[in-house]
């Protein structure tokens, strides 16, 4: 009778052991990066080992780059584009065709999939650009909540958005025009701040081992 309350007991410290912060050992911060949109704010991690396009996404954000684009593109059931400067603008004809003048080697790691909220960067097709480089500028949010695993291996995915999945539905829902472009500009302003992996990892249910929410 002892040693089966024993076997209970060590049972029930295992299920209540917290996996998101002390099992992944946790040190130093991260750049926790906050999209605000007027359906609300996304916050979302870069990821370290695409280090290209994380260093690339910071610096345009703290260059305020990113600031009054907008989420020129939207696909309900599929996912949000945005990052191009041209969008500032007054002409909607050129949305889509902007950068901020240069490409990014692709850093397509086959462990990280399209799954809901899962951010990558757009990019010209195969057959001008072989290399599979990406956008200086322009993203996409995937929105589909079942993921969208046609796209894998095909184009960098180099971040997770850990808060504001709901937010990414909204989007995606805003009435488009045939191009799908928003009939309401949807402008964005992008801001990072410095925050301790362990908080992040607690507050938002992030696993930094699997780069993932909720697991």
């Amino acid at each position: 009778m002892k040693l089966r309350n024993i076997l209970c007991a060590i049972t029930a410290l295992l299920l209540s052991a917290p996996l998101t912060t002390s099992a992944q050992k946790l040190k130093g911060k991260d750049q926790l990066v906050t999209i605000s949109t007027p359906q609300g704010d996304m916050k979302l991690i870069l990821f370290d080992d695409t280090p290209k396009h994380k260093e690339n996404f910071l610096k345009l954000t703290k260059d305020g780059f990113f600031d009054g684009t907008t989420f020129h593109r939207v696909i309900d059931g599929f996912m949000i584009q945005g990052g191009d400067p041209n969008s500032k603008d007054d002409n909607p004809n050129n949305d889509g065709s902007g950068s901020p003048g240069y490409t990014i080697p692709a850093e397509i790691l086959p462990k990280y999939k399209h799954v809901r909220g899962a951010v990558a960067a757009a990019r010209m097709g195969d057959q001008v650009n072989p290399m599979k480089e990406s956008s200086g500028s322009q993203f996409y949010i995937v929105e589909n909540h079942d993921g969208t695993p046609m796209l894998d291996e095909a184009y960098t995915v180099f971040g997770q958005v850990v808060d504001g999945l709901d937010v990414i539905d909204k989007i995606a829902e805003q009435p488009a025009n045939p191009r799908n472009r928003p009939l309401t500009d949807i402008k964005m302003k992008v801001t990072v701040e410095s925050v301790k992996k362990k908080k992040i990892a607690k507050k938002y249910n992030y696993n930094y081992n699997t780069n993932s929410v909720g697991k």
